[in-house]
């Protein structure tokens, strides 16, 4: 994949600098998206109109040369470091080679991401190179609009997603009720238990997680509790399950609420009611709205029945209290954000909606589907049911 960089080539033109640079491994999203390389350890990454790596190290380089999208490639010996540590401390030497690789490229004036490292821009800065900060984000702004492929990447990751949650359904419906627990298998089921089939699946999918939630009860109650120990009947159990395809990188996320065995009336009134605030979410996406305006729509379902909402008061505690989605790409939440204050969205754009209730003497209530925006509307990506109970 070869991303359309012209609104980066506008930003340089509007901050005025020479060239845009990245100093990070690829687990920064915006670093693996520009340089089209996946490496553990920190390079440079320059943006000057082409595409420049420069390695510290020789490890990477002949795999650079092969698999990234780079012009060129090179290391700091290129720039005479070995000659360099003859004179000065490693950390001197470095950035004295780094700015001799930037003088090639006539780059006396760079924008960064504002996440860069204060000891890279601060070398620089002694080289005479200008850094300037890039506020506005503009290479993780450039990949919240999916291409064909992007979309096709998360597609497959969703698919092996809602594998992953078919297993951890099918498990809680193998649960028998023994008192105020559940029992497979003559065991105890827990959370943890649950997490494991969850991941099993992903790995055979090509998938990996390194944390999902699988919380029961008043665990249920905070949107982000990963959830721990025995799962309970007739209590709400959000599992909500966000992996990364290991080949693509590319996320996925997805979230359900089950119950085994009968949910008390205000969980039922619950579950319907957040079904609602899905429902009308998912129908205010489409091109040209606002992710705020999306988010109004959530609100407006759940305040009309009287719950409370952050946007009703921000100081609750109870009630929907989190944003209604995000964006979902090479980082599990990344632009857009459909929130107050989220922008226009636009075709490409893949964004969760996953509206939900919370109260620690109740649970927790949680339905996420990850869709695209599409020229006429938006696109599901997510074919699974939504159910509260299961048989």
């Amino acid at each position: 994949m070869d991303p359309d960089l012209s609104t980066l080539d506008e930003r340089l033109a509007d901050h005025d600098v020479d060239g845009y640079l990245i100093d990070a491994d690829s687990t920064d999203a915006d670093q693996y998206y520009l340089s089209g390389f996946d490496a553990p350890d920190p390079f440079l990454t320059l943006y000057d109109g082409s595409v420049r790596l420069l390695f510290t190290r020789s490890l990477e380089f002949g795999r650079a040369k092969r698999e990234s999208r780079a012009e060129t490639v090179e290391r700091l010996t290129d720039y005479g470091y070995d000659d360099l540590l003859e004179e000065y401390e490693p950390a001197e030497a470095v950035v004295r080679g780094r700015a001799a690789f930037l003088d090639t490229y006539d780059v006396e004036s760079v924008a960064v991401p504002p996440q860069f490292p204060l000891q890279t821009a601060d070398g620089l800065r002694e080289q005479g190179i200008d850094v300037v900060v890039d506020d506005s984000e503009t290479v993780t702004e450039i990949r919240a609009r999916k291409t064909d492929e992007e979309i096709e990447h998360v597609r497959a990751a969703q698919e092996a997603n809602e594998a992953a949650m078919q297993a951890a359904e099918d498990l809680l419906a193998r649960a028998e009720i023994d008192g105020d627990r559940l029992v497979v298998d003559g065991e105890i089921l827990t959370s943890e238990r649950v997490k494991e089939e969850i991941e099993i699946t992903l790995l055979r999918h090509g998938c990996a997680l390194d944390e999902t939630i699988v919380a029961c009860g008043a665990d249920a109650a905070d949107p982000h509790d990963r959830g721990s120990g025995p799962l309970q009947p007739d209590e709400p159990i959000i599992v909500d399950i966000f992996p990364q395809d290991k080949a693509t990188k590319y996320h996925a996320d997805m979230t359900r609420t089950f119950c085994v065995g009968e949910a008390d009336d205000t969980v039922k009134e619950w579950y319907d009611l957040t079904e609602a605030a899905y429902e009308a979410g998912l129908d205010a996406v489409e091109a040209g709205v606002t992710g705020a305006a999306v988010h109004d729509a959530v609100c407006d379902v759940y305040e009309d029945s009287g719950q409370p909402t952050l946007r009703s008061d921000p100081s609750t505690e109870t009630g929907f209290i989190h944003s209604t989605g995000h964006g979902v790409g090479l980082d599990v939440h990344e632009l857009p954000r459909v929130a107050p204050g989220g922008g226009e969205l636009k075709p490409g754009h893949v964004i969760s909606i996953e509206p939900g209730l919370y109260d620690p003497d109740v649970g927790g209530v949680r339905i996420e589907d990850l869709v695209v925006v599409t020229e006429d509307g938006h696109e599901n990506l997510t074919d699974y049911p939504v159910s509260l109970i299961v048989d």
